[in-house]
């Protein structure tokens, strides 16, 4: 059967992040994740569903591409055609030619896993390497522990703490309750939860939103932030450990995070609460 490049409607989103999430495995290198599309659900299921691109054979998903933004498209494939020559050809050409809708033409860059058939055939069409990256992982075999900050998970209709901390950690001040709102009511956030981290004076001042996966799958930290006005005390760190122990109470075996290799800060922070960096990964990209 020959592959069928797509754009889902609203109406399968849920096949989409529910075959993501049976795709997500402890032994793959890290890669799209169904947190990555529960955080952009903040902008609604239908700007969601159009930013999302399916590889079809017979029926079946067998890729998933996410446009993290209009030149950035993040991708990954079904643990069984890893290697399948013919869908990686498909993909890359998909992904080289403006007319096939997922990318424009002119400067653009392609997130696939390492070790993926796809990521090799980029590099033989001509994408070159990009930015760096470096996944971290922490085994939750073991209790996740720290003592430095009181934690709570934000209910529903009480993110305005969590917002606060976000908009300060990230100088993002359009995210909005009303964001927020439709985040929380979005298909991953059943397997998502916004933890709030307070310090001894009872002040907010750290956030990380957590994802699983399912039970024995790993769960991703997508995004991690301390107030701007709190930095230097630990705290990122202590959010990171909560992060782990939240998502172990969920059933992950693991708990990913990924940040740019030039990002040392970040990169000790997520050390120092027991994440294991791992192989660092580039992006292909194509020049304008």
């Amino acid at each position: 059967m020959a592959i069928e490049l797509g754009t889902p409607d609203v109406g399968r989103l849920g096949d989409v992040v529910g075959t993501l999430r049976g795709w997500q495995r402890d032994a793959s290198p890290m890669q799209l994740h169904p947190g990555d599309l529960g955080w952009y659900w903040q902008f609604g299921a239908a700007r969601t569903a159009a930013a999302l691109r399916t590889w079809s054979r017979d029926g079946q998903l067998v890729g998933i591409g996410f446009l993290d933004g209009p030149e950035v498209l993040r991708m990954t494939v079904a643990p069984e055609v890893w290697r399948d020559e013919e869908l990686a050809r498909q993909v890359v050409a998909d992904v080289s030619e403006p007319q096939r809708g997922v990318l424009p033409s002119g400067a653009a860059s392609v997130e696939a896993p390492d070790g993926s058939r796809v990521q090799d055939l980029l590099a033989e069409a001509g994408w070159g390497a990009g930015e760096p990256w470096t996944p971290l992982r922490r085994d939750l075999t073991e209790p996740a522990v720290q003592e430095a900050l009181r934690i709570e998970v934000t209910a529903p209709g009480q993110g305005s703490g969590f917002i606060a901390v976000h908009r300060s950690a990230w100088g993002s001040a359009r995210f909005s309750d009303e964001l927020w709102r439709t985040m929380a009511d979005g298909l991953p956030f059943s397997d998502g939860r916004c933890l709030l981290g307070y310090d001894s004076q009872g002040v907010a001042v750290a956030g990380v939103t957590v994802w699983s996966a399912g039970p024995g799958r790993p769960g991703l930290l997508e995004p991690v932030g301390v107030h701007a006005d709190h930095r230097g005390h630990g705290y990122g760190a202590a959010i990171c450990v909560a992060a782990a122990a939240e998502l172990r109470s969920m059933g992950s075996s693991s708990a990913m995070v990924c940040t740019p290799s030039a990002n040392t800060a970040a990169v000790s922070t997520y050390t120092s609460a027991g994440y294991q960096p791992l192989a660092e990964r580039l992006d292909r990209t194509r020049a304008a």
